[in-house]
């Protein structure tokens, strides 16, 4: 049977392996935890005071990797939990076509969502690509927008 700091050390290692695929800090700094925890189990500390390195170092490593490390993996001048916050709205995007399943849209630092018109009716005409739009609101995860005018077209309130 293995010592107490190699299972500590094991379970280090998987959370590594874990961050590395999901590309979360929040693994790395519980890894970092449990590093530290081997290092105490090593000095022969029984488990209560080994469970008390774990959640004081847990309590320390993920807040710093949040508040620190995180905005490092992040695209330059995106805030983590921006969108949807009403920083957006008003502004003017362009509409574009996804891929895969042909849905059109708007990018919102780099995240589709799809478009729709605000009060449109059916009368209207349907969004295409290339169109120029200004942001209204979310409704879920589509976003609600106006035809910019230089559309050619008014939008309708």
């Amino acid at each position: 049977m293995l010592e107490a700091h190699f299972w500590w050390i094991l379970i280090g290692l998987c959370l590594v392996l874990a961050e590395l695929m999901t590309g979360t800090v929040l693994l790395i700094a519980l890894a970092m935890a449990a590093f530290l925890t081997a290092a105490v189990a090593y000095f022969n500390i029984g488990i209560v005071g080994q469970l008390i390195a774990l959640g004081v170092s847990g309590a320390i490593f993920v807040p710093v990797a949040i508040k620190v490390i995180r905005p490092y993996f992040s695209p330059a001048g995106i805030h983590y939990g921006s969108v949807g916050a009403g920083a957006e709205n008003g502004k003017l995007f362009e509409i574009v076509e996804r891929d895969f399943d042909h849905a059109l849209g708007i990018k919102i630092h780099g995240d589709f969502f799809r478009a729709e018109l605000v009060n449109a009716l059916s009368s209207d005409d349907a969004l295409q690509t290339g169109d120029r739009v200004i942001f209204d609101h979310f409704d879920g995860t589509t976003a609600k927008v106006h035809r910019h005018p230089s559309n050619g077209k008014s939008p309708r309130d």
